[in-house]
């Protein structure tokens, strides 16, 4: 007998059906010489501190760095702490079993870094020796299974997979282990999460956040001219130079205005073009999701998982963006599948060769872009069309020709001012015809150089200088994938996702992982940290924990070690050496934590004191805790604001905040009936006096 090992049920019955394994057994299925077993996900993880007898949140215990680490089955926390899931016991007595009584494991967990973790820890957990062999696919439609099936790999093959997910594992754990119970022991009060990619990207949310509330807009000013253009119409030149000083901008524009006509100083004409775009990555898909239709990161990576386990996509979590050869062989067929569908009809151009800009055998990676399979999307929800969709389109830009422009640019002077004005004709639509992207045409008049024109109209506008915008989730990602440098560049973004923080398929839980536990919030689609995220940040900054170019560093040795380039052992030496510092570093700051006594009693509790830290105030009360933050909208309220609130449990009216739009205002800060901090403004009052806290 075989057994088959897939990472989900779903994906597992799939796969019976195929081999004829029919027959339903608790935990798998059977039939045809095969049991086809399941994970739920990571059955087996890393013991927690407890699991090698250290308890509790010890200074001296401090770092925890174990020998040799300790498999456990998936566990659960409970009152009296973890406990191992049921279930997953359960599921695991059946999987060693199988393993047990067969000839040969068949590696079906997902295709990619995390399958094949699942799979490595199961089989180290269980003692297995049963030699096996991996099904690699891209895709779970029947003729992929199949041809899979047919091509099995020696699961040898991907131990350099294995040994990088197992060293990403590892890390993870030192890293967040050792500084959540470092900081947490510095704090002297509550549970501070960091990890070694979680913490860089709050870094990245609150120094965006602060780059934007601290700037200050400047007023500029700028002339335009009009002159007669082609039919009747007007064509309105601006200003190569922006003036900060009104009265600058004024005499010119005066002067100008006197002078009645322009002469034109260069025409320039050329013919642009535009390169089709490159296929669906994982990440890409999500940042475009989320910019036009606002889909968080993980929203988008289920949904895609969803469609893939249908078998209308291919495999999601791929960072590639280019096909193979041997793909690309199937792609007019796609392309004339994608036509026959409502939404495709007249959009898909019929050709023996289309365009190859997304073909690079090179450049693929465990898996190739993003494809629609050829399967038809039946009864999909509105999330599912839209994003299957997406796939689709994306496909046919891809592969349609390039779009091509005649682009004009006249420049002119007046009085000494330089204008300019740009046009351009689309000679062929290409790939933007494909959304009707291509804009109207902007037709300029036959002009050369010496050419005078009679100015029309003379007109000066005001402008104020804008700050970034805050991240959203897709420039958020787009900040991961390069370690924060501003990369435009498809091909340029390409060659920087080896030193990226995170990866395709674990960005999205890590921005999640920064919604759980507090530290930002979503306003519309702006990210913005919460009051305790950005007291964390003000705390670890500085350090080598908050430091998004070394932790790109990281994911560049991952992939080196995936290539079989560098040892995970060195790997492994430079992490705990890293832990070791961070650890310490954290240790150290306990002075930004130091404390005094408010003088007030815990209005929650009543029994505590409440004290000051640097960026909080909390309860001593070990049972309660309550923690009321300095920093709100951000201004930070001093001890006596934080008094008046304590004992009357609301504050006078103060002047300062500011919105998430970035818009000052006043406001009374006060008590909720669960002792949330929150605002109640002049206006809610109605003329009567302010009688305490906002129920």
């Amino acid at each position: 007998m075989k057994t088959i090992i897939a990472e989900k049920p779903s994906v597992a019955r799939e796969i019976a059906r195929i081999v004829g394994a029919t027959k339903r057994e608790e935990g798998y299925f059977e039939g045809g010489g095969y049991a086809v077993t399941w994970a739920f996900g990571h059955l087996v993880q890393l013991a927690m501190p407890d699991g090698y007898g250290v308890r509790g949140f010890v200074r001296d215990n401090l770092p925890i760095i174990p020998d040799t680490f300790t498999l456990v089955p998936r566990q659960v926390r409970t009152e009296k702490g973890y406990k191992p899931d049921s279930g997953v016991v359960s599921q695991i007595k059946v999987i060693k079993r199988l393993f047990d009584a067969s000839e040969q494991i068949i590696v079906a967990t997902d295709a990619g870094r995390e399958g094949e973790l699942i799979f490595r820890y199961l089989y180290h957990y269980t003692g297995s020796t049963t030699p096996f062999v991996r099904l690699w696919i891209s895709s779970l439609t029947d003729k992929a299974i199949r041809e899979g099936l047919r091509k099995l790999e020696d699961g040898s093959k991907y131990d350099n997979l294995y040994l990088t997910a197992k060293a990403r594992s590892e890390s993870d754990w030192l890293v967040g282990i050792n500084g959540t119970q470092a900081l947490s022991i510095a704090a002297g009060h509550g549970t501070y999460s960091v990890g070694r990619v979680q913490t860089p990207t709050l870094a990245m949310v609150c120094e965006r956040y602060w780059e934007n509330r601290r700037f200050t807009p400047e007023a500029f000013w700028q002339l335009h001219i009009a002159t007669d253009g082609c039919d009747g119409e007007i064509v309105k030149f601006s200003s190569s130079e922006k003036w900060k000083e009104k009265e600058s901008a004024m005499e010119l524009y005066n002067k100008v205005k006197e002078a009645g006509c322009a002469t034109v100083t260069k025409a320039e004409r050329k013919e642009k073009t535009e390169d089709t775009p490159l296929l669906y990555d994982l990440t890409t898909l999500q940042k475009e999701a989320n910019t036009k239709h606002g889909f968080t990161a993980e929203q988008t990576l289920e949904t895609a998982q969803k469609l893939y386990e249908k078998k209308l996509i291919t495999y999601p979590r791929t960072g590639s963006r280019y096909i193979p050869e041997d793909v690309y062989a199937e792609i007019p067929k796609l392309l004339a599948f994608i036509g026959t569908q409502p939404e495709w009809k007249d959009k898909v151009r019929a050709k023996a060769t289309p365009t190859r800009r997304s073909v690079d055998d090179g450049k693929v990676t465990d898996h190739h872009a993003l494809l629609v399979t050829g399967e038809k999307p039946l009864f999909l929800s509105k999330e599912d069309g839209i994003l299957y969709h997406m796939i689709a389109g994306r496909m046919v830009e891809a592969f349609s020709e390039k779009c091509v422009k005649d682009v004009t640019i006249i420049t002119t002077e007046c009085a000494g001012v330089e204008f300019t004005v740009k046009g351009s004709v689309v000679k062929q639509a290409g790939w933007r015809a494909v959304y009707g992207e291509e804009k109207e045409d902007v037709i300029l008049p036959d002009l050369h150089e010496g050419d005078y024109l009679t100015i029309k109209g003379v007109s000066v506008t005001e402008g104020r200088t804008k700050p970034k915008p805050l991240h959203t989730e897709a420039t958020l990602l787009s900040a991961m994938e390069t370690a924060g440098k501003e990369i435009e560049d498809d091909a340029l973004r390409q060659a920087m996702k080896d030193c990226g923080i995170g990866t395709p398929a674990t960005r999205a839980s890590i921005i999640e992982t920064l919604f759980k536990r507090g530290y930002m919030e979503r306003c519309k689609k702006s990210l913005v940290p919460t009051e305790k995220g950005l007291a964390l940040n003000s705390v670890v900054k500085t350090m080598r924990i908050a430091d998004v170019a070394m932790t790109g560093e990281w994911e560049r040795e991952l992939a080196r070690i995936e290539r079989g380039e560098v040892s995970a052992d060195a790997f492994h030496r430079e992490i705990e050496a890293y832990t070791r510092e961070i650890t310490s570093e954290l240790l150290s700051c306990d002075k930004l934590f130091g404390s005094r006594d408010s003088g007030c009693a815990c209005p929650k509790c009543g029994t505590g004191r409440m004290r000051f830290y640097g960026k909080v105030v909390r309860c001593d009360n070990a049972e309660c805790g309550l923690p009321v933050f300095r920093l709100k909208a951000g201004r930070t309220l001093s001890d006596d604001e934080i008094k008046d609130l304590l004992t009357e449990g609301h504050t006078k009216l103060l002047k300062g905040f500011k919105s998430k739009q970035g818009k000052s205002f006043d406001a009374v800060v006060a008590f909720d009936g669960e002792y949330n901090m929150t605002f109640v403004f002049p206006e809610a009052k109605k003329g009567k006096k302010f009688s305490g806290r906002k129920k």
